[in-house]
């Protein structure tokens, strides 16, 4: 058994990983913008995800699950992936418009959106104390962005930018919804497995594989990092799960906002991909916003906690 020491202490370094994981993504979509289209980066990391997963699986002989799947289980399992499809392929076209961490930012309103889908498909009940950390959310995101605002320059690319990256939280919200109703078929890996060689599937004839022939060395590097992000970042988290709660788990990781514009920053002041990778050159009001966004991310993840906990006891 390890200590409360040792158990804070790989907590931490677990969700660091899946912190700086999900952090740099977006700036590692946003140089992938310049060798080759969303939708085939998007397959590509499918492929390998769904290539690496089922390997995993079958070495745990976990498939079998497989075997007491209805139609109906198998339906829904098409149109989560459908969804995530668009989640994955969006979010990648959303770092055309926006600075990698303020598509970051703006995804953090998928929980909001998952709420009001518990609200309307699970029959669920958003506390006040929880919508008024949504409203505390609307409200950093608005001044976050009040320069847009405020002024008209930019303001077309900005908006196109943030409409692209609702769509890619709405449509994570619907799969996570989807996925939620499949957890007394399946494990969580073997659902990922399933969505992932359908997305592979089903993107296949929409995208150009033969472009993959021509990238040079930075981009197989950038293809290679992003491919296994998400299993890196799925994977640390899960293991920070097992040493934390979930409420200190989900607080460090409303902070990937944070992380991606502090690496973004980093790499600008640093003179790294000049042309791709730009400072986000925040107002002070800008960074009051940023920090609204934060607090009121976390504390939706601390009263959710709260309210799950006191139903328990409840329940018993």
């Amino acid at each position: 058994m390890l200590n409360d020491k040792r158990k804070f202490l790989y907590g931490f370094i677990f969700g660091f990983i899946a912190l700086i994981a999900w952090g740099s993504l977006p700036i590692a979509l946003k140089l992938s913008t310049g060798f080759t289209d969303p939708i085939t980066f998007t397959w590509l990391r499918f492929l390998v995800a769904f290539l690496v997963v089922f390997c995993w699986q079958l070495l745990q002989g976990k498939l079998s699950e497989f075997r007491q799947l209805a139609l109906k289980e198998w339906l829904v399992l098409a149109i989560a992936g459908s969804f995530l499809i668009i989640n994955y392929t969006f979010f990648a076209w959303s770092v055309n418009y926006l600075h990698p961490g303020t598509a970051q930012l703006t995804f953090q309103l998928a929980p909001f959106f998952l709420a009001i889908g518990g609200v309307v498909f699970l029959k669920e009940r958003i506390h006040l104390i929880q919508w008024l950390c949504f409203l505390s959310l609307a409200a950093g995101i608005l001044i976050f962005f009040h320069p847009t605002l405020t002024t008209t320059a930019g303001t077309y690319t900005t908006w196109l930018g943030i409409a692209i990256v609702q769509i890619s939280a709405i449509a994570w919200s619907i799969y996570a919804l989807l996925q939620k109703s499949l957890f007394s078929k399946l494990s969580p890996t073997n659902i990922l497995l399933a969505i992932y060689g359908f997305a592979a599937i089903t993107m296949l004839p929409f995208s150009s594989p033969a472009d993959t022939l021509s990238w040079d060395t930075l981009s197989i590097y950038v293809a290679i990092f992003c491919c296994f992000n998400t299993l890196v970042a799925y994977g640390a988290f899960a293991k920070a799960m097992g040493y934390w709660q979930t409420v200190q788990v989900s607080a460090i990781i409303a902070l990937t906002p944070i992380a991606s514009f502090s690496l973004a920053e980093l790499f600008s002041s640093l003179g790294i991909w000049p042309d791709v990778i730009e400072s986000a050159n925040m107002t002070m009001l800008s960074l009051v916003g940023l920090i609204i966004v934060i607090i009121s991310a976390v504390s939706v993840q601390c009263v959710t906690a709260m309210l799950q906990k006191r139903q328990l006891k409840k329940n018993e």
